[in-house]
């Protein structure tokens, strides 16, 4: 079987005591500024120096930089949907675990699932996160393909991903068919003692199955997948640099880092027998976490969701993140109720700020919020997409595309926000230094004016 995470070096990695000087951790930062991506020895270098407090404002600081040069300065925004609270699995940190007598199940039909879209979609979302157990009955491949195109069929909605179980090849071509975008398939923990832990029974029991998963999705078509690492299972210096073992592999193999990295912190859920995080991780290394994926993988979208508090999520704008959740549930159904259902959710958020509270924070901050869904439907993907952001070309695309979703969002949902946005509008497209392009961008805001949606370059 093919060697994906060499456990040894990584444990060598995280136990070696050599705390670098100041020259070095500045000479590695410099080596990440180009785009290319920084090794584990290095990784592993910038993160003993960054819990040291050795240069942690210049580590932050490169790790905005290289956000700026890969994307500029949007932020893209999304929400999940949760599909079902069924699953056949014990994952001891879960709410949605097989065991858990008090969970309240629930699971959509396609018609519930479309009417969740469209309530997204009528508050200005444009990409959803389809988000499934594993349930035979619940979220059997058939099922999501066919929420999947009753979603494109019924909404405006622009692009779907999906976070599943592991599949067969053909069940992958299958799900790819159908007009999603990103797979995305969670570790979890990439400590395998602790896997077997916390996966007690069920079909996530199998560590290799779910850590090949990707590949497979890879060789299955899909140009895009999305890794993550729950922190908090494990010693979080382990646990990140394994996902960037990961994220090599992938690029080695195909050419092609991953297009997105989740950075997920254990929170609290309903029936859990895990009453706190074995391996609790603080704001700070939080922080320093996303730095370090952002300066090692500089391609991903590194994600950030409503599972942290709004002050931390606000504080990790300038140091990395490119993609953040508004106003999520993580129970199924939960958008077209009132009140957070803690009983029948995965786990508790903390931000519960609106879509459009989010723009308006966003845009208040100098970034520039983001709604666009152009690169999955135009090809923009993989190899491609990878190539393009480390040539520093995909801010291109970046700036006039969110420029052009944002407009739509002033016109058809804000409400509090319309001014800011204006003027955040206003003062990027004055920034487009290629004059063609500029002139591009202001015609396709005119007819965004004029009644048109959905244009993009």
């Amino acid at each position: 079987m093919e060697k994906i995470i060499d456990s040894n070096l990584i444990e060598k990695l995280v136990n070696k005591g050599q705390i670098p000087t100041k020259g070095e951790v500045l000479q590695i930062l410099e080596r990440a500024k180009v785009l290319k991506g920084i090794g584990l020895e290095d990784t592993a270098l910038l993160m003993r120096a960054g819990s040291a407090g050795i240069c942690l404002d210049d580590i932050y600081k490169a790790a905005g930089e290289v956000k700026r040069k890969s994307f500029g300065r949007r932020i893209v925004l999304f929400a999940p949907l949760y599909l079902t609270s069924d699953c056949i699995n014990n994952c001891l940190y879960c709410g949605f675990r097989k065991d858990n007598i008090e969970a309240e199940r629930n699971s959509l039909s396609v018609e519930d699932a479309v009417r969740e879209a469209s309530f997204l979609e009528g508050i200005g979302f444009n990409r959803l996160l389809l988000v499934a157990g594993e349930s035979p009955k619940s979220s059997s491949i058939d099922k999501i393909v066919e929420i999947v195109r009753a979603i494109y069929d019924n909404t405006g909605i622009r692009i779907i991903h999906v976070n599943a179980a592991p599949m067969p090849v053909d069940k992958l071509k299958l799900l790819k068919s159908s007009g999603v975008g990103v797979f995305q398939v969670f570790q979890e923990t990439y400590h395998e003692k602790t896997y077997a832990k916390m996966h007690t029974t069920g079909p996530k029991s199998n560590y290799q199955k779910r850590l090949s998963a990707l590949d497979m999705a890879m060789e299955a078509g899909f140009d895009d997948v999305g890794v993550g690492a729950l922190l908090g299972l494990y010693d979080w210096q382990y646990e990140v640099l394994a996902l960037i073992a990961h994220a090599r592999h992938l690029f080695d193999k195909f050419g092609a880092w991953p297009h997105t990295i989740s950075v997920p912190r254990l929170q609290p859920t309903v029936g859990s027998p895990l009453t706190s995080a074995p391996y609790p991780v603080s704001d700070e290394e939080f922080k320093l976490i996303v730095a370090l994926y952002r300066l090692a993988v500089p391609t991903a979208g590194v994600v950030v969701t409503t599972r942290e508090p709004a002050s931390l999520r606000d504080e990790l704008l300038p140091i990395g993140v490119s993609q953040i959740s508004a106003g999520s549930r993580t129970d199924p159904g939960g958008y077209s109720q009132d009140g957070e259902r803690f009983d029948a959710s995965q786990f508790q958020t903390s931000d519960h700020r609106s879509l459009e509270e989010m723009v308006e924070y966003i845009a208040s901050t100098g970034h520039l919020p983001s709604l666009c869904t152009s690169c999955y439907r135009v090809g923009r993907t993989g190899k491609d997409f990878t190539e393009t952001v480390s040539h520093e070309e995909m801010e291109r695309y970046c700036l006039p595309n969110a420029l052009l979703t944002l407009k739509e969002f002033v016109i058809d949902h804000a409400n509090g926000s319309a001014a800011i946005c204006n003027e955040v509008i206003e003062k990027n497209v004055a920034s487009i230094p290629d004059e063609k392009l500029k002139k591009a961008t202001v015609a396709k805001l005119k007819e965004i004016d004029a009644g048109k949606r959905d244009l993009y370059f």
